[in-house]
């Protein structure tokens, strides 16, 4: 099988480190770019900074436009009667005689008609088992399991689901205690329940999520094996120990894998939304909650922009053509995709099931922990850019049989998304006033001195999105528990003010510092875990403000 996995540190190249060191000159250099150009001419910056802030306007009013398909989307499918429709694709020409026009959605009338043609290759819903493999780390009970019952309170068939426990030896022997009493309790519940321990010494591996499940993978394999059930039958789902999945979402993902012309080279990606404890969180945090909300929201209508993301679903035949995730890497989830793109020469897409699985904000048992806890994790996220040299190396250097259109487009589209989490928040909040500088006291560049007025009539105008966001994060919240006032909801419109703030120090900021890292070999060399603390009734609320 062909190596996929990340070069070790040792035995990276000059190449492989020139790579590496590409994203975080390209960021660097944009932003020193307004400087270079003002030396030589303001009137010449202040159109660059106009010509960028227009197109970000363009942009905005279109990810806006998206966010609320996405939101309506997202509802309509909660809304479905997943177990029905199953039940009708497994048997589509009763399905046919029983349809009803306008009650259920045009697409799954298709999807009849193509399950129908299937006949004897027919998959069913008797046919599918689940493996939900849930990280574990220094996480409590308190935090894992309530995520086991969210499981269970699924509109699915427990007796298709095995549950596991991926716990790690290097949190205590206290951990493996918990996670054992919680299979003891909630085992009997599922076709098949374990805790299984990933050792803390396996030489070569970054400390992280990725391992973990890498270790557990095998171990499924076995146990698949152990009681003849199909690999390409069983759909691999990943959860975080604050994971909890919506009602429906394994008939969802179950339907999407039955329905699925190709299941084998296809991920499922269900929507995050980071609502499990907003009402606990500091504002800052719930301003980078909804945004990161929205985002996933937005991603779900955009099939060409889709990568794995926390919690996703494969089947357990792609995982094992794969060798299940990297051991090399702190952002295992979108890096799969690439492990899995490589694997089958570019055949592999990623689909969004429009229903989500409901995450914690970050939240930590001081305000200086949440906000430390909320920058490490985004930074996390950021370090997303050590796929570029990846990418570069094994689709552009290696020998392989990737369509270079499909990777000449997929290698922009990754450039740009981090090349814009660097500088896009930084250039539109603070690039019209760098030409303004230099042009001061200069009548030759109206442009540039009139430059500050001009950008504030496009971010006036780009309140619109602000405004679409304050709605949305209103329809999308939990039930206010009842510790909270009603004077909690205008918290939730007030906090929008720290979204300048929120934007540059957790996005930019971090962003820029893991490429930065990146050019200087100073890598992030292990999961920075993010502290899930439960908020008590009765805790103080000074946090809220």
């Amino acid at each position: 099988m062909r190596n996929i996995e990340i070069p070790l540190v040792r035995n990276r190249d000059h190449v492989y480190r020139f790579f590496e060191m590409v994203p975080g000159l390209l960021s660097w250099s944009t932003l020193a770019l307004p400087i270079v150009l003002s030396l030589i001419s303001p009137t010449l910056a202040a159109y660059f900074i106009i010509a960028f802030l227009l197109l970000w306007f363009v942009k905005m009013l279109g990810l806006n436009v998206r966010m609320y398909q996405g939101y309506k989307q997202l509802n309509e499918a909660m809304a479905y009667d997943w177990p029905k429709m199953l039940r009708e694709l497994d048997n589509p020409e009763w399905a046919f005689e029983h349809y009803e026009q306008g009650v259920s959605p045009d697409w799954h009338r298709q999807n009849l008609i193509a399950n129908h043609i299937k006949e004897a290759d027919r998959l069913r819903q008797k046919d599918i088992f689940h493996a939900v493999i849930i990280a574990v780390s220094i996480e409590s009970s308190e935090v894992v399991e309530p995520t086991i019952k969210s499981i269970l309170n699924c509109n699915y068939d427990m007796n298709r689901i095995i549950l596991i426990l991926a716990f790690e030896e290097r949190c205590g022997a206290q951990q493996e205690v918990m996670v054992n009493a919680l299979v003891e309790e909630y085992g009997h519940h599922f076709y098949h329940m374990e805790a299984i321990k990933h050792p803390g010494d396996i030489p070569d591996e970054m400390i992280g999520k990725g391992a973990n499940l890498a270790f557990a993978g095998p171990k499924i394999k076995t146990y698949l094996e152990s009681k003849n059930i199909p690999f390409d039958h069983t759909i691999v789902t990943t959860l975080d120990a604050d994971n909890r999945p919506h009602p429906q979402y394994f008939a969802a993902v179950t339907y999407a894998f039955i329905a699925c012309p190709d299941p084998l080279h296809t991920s499922f990606q269900p929507i995050t939304i980071y609502t499990n404890n907003i009402w606990d969180v500091p504002a800052p945090m719930r301003v980078i909650a909804a945004g990161n909300s929205f985002w996933n929201i937005v991603l779900s209508l955009r099939p060409h922009m889709l990568r794995n993301f926390s919690a996703h679903s494969q089947s357990m035949q792609t995982l094992v053509d794969t060798d299940f995730w990297s051991v090399r890497t702190i952002v295992e989830d979108g890096h799969q995709y690439w492990r899995t793109y490589f694997t089958y020469n570019g055949k592999h897409e990623v689909q969004s099931i429009m229903v989500p699985v409901y995450l914690d904000a970050v939240l930590s048992s001081t305000l200086r922990g949440t906000i430390k806890g909320q920058y490490k994790q985004i930074r996390r996220w950021a370090f997303g850019a050590s796929d570029i040299p990846y990418v570069l190396q094994k689709g552009w250097r290696e020998k392989n049989n990737v369509p270079k259109g499909d990777l000449l487009m997929k290698t922009g589209r990754l450039f740009e998304s981090h090349w814009s989490w660097a500088t896009a928040p930084l250039l539109l909040l603070l690039g019209a006033f760098v030409p303004l500088y230099f042009a001061a006291n200069s009548r030759l560049s109206l442009v540039a001195n009139q430059l500050p007025v001009m950008a504030s009539r496009i971010q006036a105008l780009a309140m619109i999105g602000l405004f679409s966001s304050m709605y949305l994060t209103i329809r999308l919240l939990p039930p206010k528990p009842i510790r909270y006032k009603n004077r909690y909801w205008l918290y939730m419109l007030i906090q929008w003010i720290y979204l300048p703030f929120t934007t540059i120090v957790f996005n930019s900021f971090a962003a820029l510092e893991s490429q930065t890292r990146l050019i200087f070999g100073w890598y992030l060399g292990k999961f920075d875990i993010t502290e899930k603390a439960v908020k008590k009734p009765k805790e103080s609320q000074a946090l809220q403000k």
